[in-house]
């Protein structure tokens, strides 16, 4: 009986969308010296991504959250309420935690810094093409860590935006009309609740988490 050579498997195709022409580039030949990749077209701007995906579906979108217009986490949005089986994997320099999951949430099924290696963004593709969730371990982690712990009410925020602007007890305590234990108390909440020993390590574990904005 003859032998019958193998069909070789399809390979995995890829959107990229960001904004800068040498980063779509360098991504593009650096996917495609793996012959199970083939990058199937790119687009810089968020607007562009339903439009562009219509023409080739591809089965990843390997998608930045830094763009002009319309930002990852709404393209993301706007794409899977278009094709609910559209597969998204961020990839961005960095963002917060609060980023991170507003794009899972968005229906992102991974993400990725961009300072990963070769190999991690290969791992990371393949895994969201199957439709399973990519993420970093320590992300992951804390992801989890924000999810199950005691969520900051809006009061602690607003106290935690004053402590951030360097505001004494006194002062916050007279900006809200309460007393001061009143303040310690809410304090000593915001401390435990963010895992932290003193005002400094709050204000950088809230920053971090995406509950205070950095100062400009």
């Amino acid at each position: 009986m003859p032998e019958t050579t193998p069909t070789p498997a399809a390979p995995l195709t890829v959107l990229i969308v960001d904004d800068h022409f040498v980063v779509r580039s360098g991504l593009a030949a650096s996917l495609e010296l793996d012959d199970s990749i083939k990058v199937v077209g790119e687009a810089e701007r968020g607007e562009d991504v339903i439009a562009v995906y219509d023409q080739l579906y591809p089965r990843v979108v390997l998608m930045d959250l830094q763009l002009p217009g319309i930002g990852g986490i709404q393209a993301t949005a706007a794409l899977r309420a278009h094709d609910p089986a559209a597969r998204i994997l961020i990839f961005s320099t960095f963002a917060r935690d609060d980023e991170i999951q507003a794009a899972l949430d968005a229906g992102a099924l991974g993400y990725l810094q961009k300072s990963a290696s070769r190999d991690e963004l290969l791992s990371a593709l393949s895994m969201v093409a199957q439709g399973r969730r990519s993420l970093p371990a320590e992300i992951a982690r804390r992801l989890t860590v924000i999810r199950l712990g005691p969520s900051v009410t809006p009061r602690e925020r607003e106290i935690l935006a004053l402590i951030a602007a360097g505001r004494a007890n006194k002062e916050i305590a007279a900006e809200f009309g309460v007393s001061e234990d009143t303040v310690k108390r809410h304090v000593s909440h915001i401390l435990e609740k963010l895992a932290v020993n003193d005002r400094a390590q709050a204000t950088a574990e809230a920053i971090r988490r995406g509950i205070l904005k950095v100062p400009e």
